[in-house]
């Protein structure tokens, strides 16, 4: 049987470019009940999200969580949904479109962008595909995942991977693991910080928080929860700031285990108890806006936090398709794809060209049928 499924003939001749695989989480194709629990089963059925024994998980997750939880994510997604979709899936469009602009103004030779999802639609491997499509012999994967996690950047990497070994013919291959403590990075996210505040001024406290992972992947050794703290300490730096007016936290927990710690929502339903009257929420985690930052922050802990007797909460929203985040994502790509010809601003794609059409000339005087 051939494994190679799908593998288009190599055409002679072709001219090869470079590909860069824009990826990010995921979300479901509609909020409703049979949506969110197909999302979900993908999801949560990933064993570098959830590590726990499969069998007993089986049970757990088929038996009771998809019997209960995708109504209940079904009613968040209603309240943020748009005539245009998922927020998340709207704003990923506007981030590829514009990392494309950006890198074909950046470089001299020829580049493809493509969107994929690492659960939901498109996936990572309808991206994979409409990049080989496009003739891509050089691959770029960057997962837009800040701070490293197996549960995101591993598994990215995971389904990556298992889409490749059924291509006969692999391209030039990198993967950006991450990217928390890029001066760029930082620097986009202070003066999106600092164009909220010309706005609509500062608060007593700026909270910089983070999607949580349970507390044993990081006794494990996972390094998501220190390269957090460094986001968080290097961006306080930037902007100035004394300890006493920052604090880092950890949101999203699911289940009963332990959670890194402190958690977002305790964190802001105490914080009025003890004289933080208004707070700014800001979440450095989170490349583009969706359920977690739309939904939990802004609408359930906003909610926590006024209640407890805040008078103030406000949330900075993501880099979503900010320019200073577009041209810091291009200059990361330029940096990981250093030594491929695309890159080069003195990229000849006419002689290039030249150089492809003799060796189709050649290979078709050997025999080759294409």
């Amino acid at each position: 049987m051939n494994r190679y499924i799908g593998q288009p003939d190599y055409v002679h001749g072709s001219e090869p470019r470079m590909g860069v695989l824009l990826t990010n989480l995921g979300t479901p194709n509609a909020p409703t009940t049979g949506a969110l629990r197909r999302y979900l089963k993908e999801f949560l059925s990933d064993p570098r999200v959830i590590e726990t024994p499969r069998l007993p998980w089986w049970f757990i997750l088929n038996g009771i969580i998809l019997n209960t939880r995708p109504q209940k994510s079904a009613r968040s997604y209603r309240k943020i949904w748009t005539e245009e979709g998922s927020p998340l899936m709207r704003i990923s469009l506007k981030q590829q479109q514009a990392l494309q602009r950006a890198l074909e103004e950046k470089f001299g030779g020829p580049v493809k962008v493509a969107l994929a999802m690492r659960y939901g639609d498109p996936s990572i491997r309808s991206g994979l595909e409409e990049l080989r499509s496009a003739g891509i012999r050089r691959l770029l994967v960057l997962p837009l995942y800040p701070q490293y996690s197996a549960a995101t950047n591993a598994s990215t990497f995971d389904a990556v991977s298992k889409v490749l070994q059924r291509w006969r013919w692999l391209p030039d291959f990198r993967f950006i693991s991450h990217y928390h403590d890029e001066p760029g990075y930082i620097d986009a996210l202070a003066q999106r910080i600092r164009a909220h505040w010309d706005n609509e001024g500062r608060a007593d406290k700026l909270l910089f928080t983070f999607h949580g992972i349970p507390k044993h992947y990081f006794t494990a050794g996972d390094p998501y929860h220190c390269e957090c703290h460094a986001t968080a300490r290097l961006l306080a730096e930037k902007l100035g700031l004394p300890e006493s007016q920052w604090q880092v936290s950890f949101q999203s927990r699911f289940g009963p285990r332990e959670w890194l710690r402190p958690y977002t929502d305790e964190v802001l339903a105490a914080m009025p108890g003890q004289g933080v009257k208004s707070v700014q929420v800001v979440c450095p985690g989170f490349s583009a806006d969706c359920l977690e930052t739309l939904e939990e922050m802004n609408i359930q802990n906003r909610e926590l936090f006024m209640q407890a007797g805040g008078d103030r909460f406000t949330y900075i929203p993501a880099l979503n398709d900010q320019p200073a985040h577009i041209d810091f994502l291009a200059d990361l790509v330029a940096k990981h794809a250093q030594g491929w010809p695309e890159v080069r601003p003195d990229y000849d794609r006419e002689t290039v060209s030249r150089e492809q059409a003799n060796a189709r000339q050649r290979a078709l005087a050997m025999g080759s049928e294409r």
